[in-house]
């Protein structure tokens, strides 16, 4: 009777110690899966877009980066255009850019826009103030991948010709932003220009500034700095010989919080050292030129300029800068 006992009690013992390692992987077990639907919910979550009749916002974890401007609009009827992003936010949801200013009302965010629209030897619009020339979205769609998100617009330039609407340039605009770090965020612009009419050309304002193409109005407070690899730039009225990236750093967000820096990365296919770049301190753009004064041809084939945003927290190296710009070139190719 008493080695009964025992053998039961024995037994008794060892179910619950059973039961109380089942539970305990059980919690584990519960806990995992818990972790795993909030880290599988976190990554879903990291991109959001909200698409409103305008146009298109891009979320990273809830926080403003960009808008996507759809729809045209204008100041009063005048300097309609569609297709430029703004606002364009710092890490800290800061608004770094300016759309429709008064002292330049045509400059929106960050565009791209010429004033020589040339067809037969002929000027036929200005793109750059939206003389005779409109865009139309023909379509825009939101693609997710692992880490970043893209949005691809086809806008097709609409000009008045002999009285009649006519599409002349098919423009396709990919615009990636990718994940953050704590240091910066990467936002890629590659436009792809094809004309659809022969004998077109583009070009830039005809004179010795020679501005036209990829533009960024930012806001511009009184410590605006512009750095290029290790050299301080200083703006003037016609085009800056500097390297191919430049460094825009200042108080966006006022004197009382830290700097924010907006660099931009020219379309150079990495073979020069030197790039032309129109700098202003104060109330205007700045801008990558392309062509210049001289008009190119605009081909059926088209042409392809990629840019590169990097938006970051106004501390980054410009050896960090210079190392993201050879892998950038080494990823893009030849962009010409």
């Amino acid at each position: 009777m008493k080695k009964m006992q025992t053998v039961l009690s024995s037994l008794l013992l060892n179910h619950c110690v059973a039961a109380r390692y089942l539970h305990v992987f059980t919690k584990c077990l519960f806990v995992y899966c818990c972790c795993f639907i909030i880290n599988t919910e976190a990554y879903s979550q990291q991109f959001t877009t909200k698409k409103s009749v305008e146009g298109i916002e891009i979320l990273e974890n809830g926080k403003k980066v960009l808008f996507y401007q759809v729809q045209p609009k204008s100041v009063g009827g005048k300097y309609e255009r569609a297709g430029y992003v703004h606002p364009l936010y710092s890490l800290d949801e800061t608004v770094l850019t300016e759309d429709m200013p008064e002292d330049h009302p045509y400059h929106r965010g960050i565009f791209w826009a010429w004033h020589q629209i040339i067809l037969n030897d002929k000027n036929i619009a200005d793109g750059w103030v939206s003389d005779n020339i409109s865009w139309k979205a023909n379509k825009v769609t939101v693609e997710k991948n692992k880490g970043r998100v893209t949005i691809q617009s086809l806008m097709l330039w609409n000009v008045e010709l002999e009285n009649k609407p006519t599409n002349i340039v098919r423009e396709n605009t990919k615009i990636t932003v990718f994940k953050s770090t704590d240091q910066y965020r990467i936002l890629d612009f590659d436009i792809h220009l094809a004309a659809l009419v022969e004998n077109l050309k583009i070009g830039g304002s005809d004179d010795s500034k020679g501005y036209g193409g990829f533009c960024i109005r930012l806001k511009l407070p009184e410590d605006i700095t512009f750095i290029s690899q290790d050299k301080m730039i200083t703006p003037k009225e016609t085009p800056v010989m500097a390297g191919p990236w430049m460094n825009f750093i200042g108080s966006f967000a006022g004197d009382l919080l830290p700097k924010t820096g907006v660099v931009v990365f020219g379309y150079s296919s990495g073979l020069q050292e030197q790039d032309p770049w129109i700098l202003r301190k104060v109330k205007s753009m700045q801008n990558v030129p392309f062509p210049g004064r001289t008009p190119v041809e605009l081909s059926k084939k088209g042409i392809r300029l990629k840019y590169r945003v990097i938006v970051h927290n106004g501390v980054m190296k410009n050896k960090d800068i210079d190392k993201l710009y050879q892998q950038y070139v080494s990823e893009a190719g030849k962009v010409r």
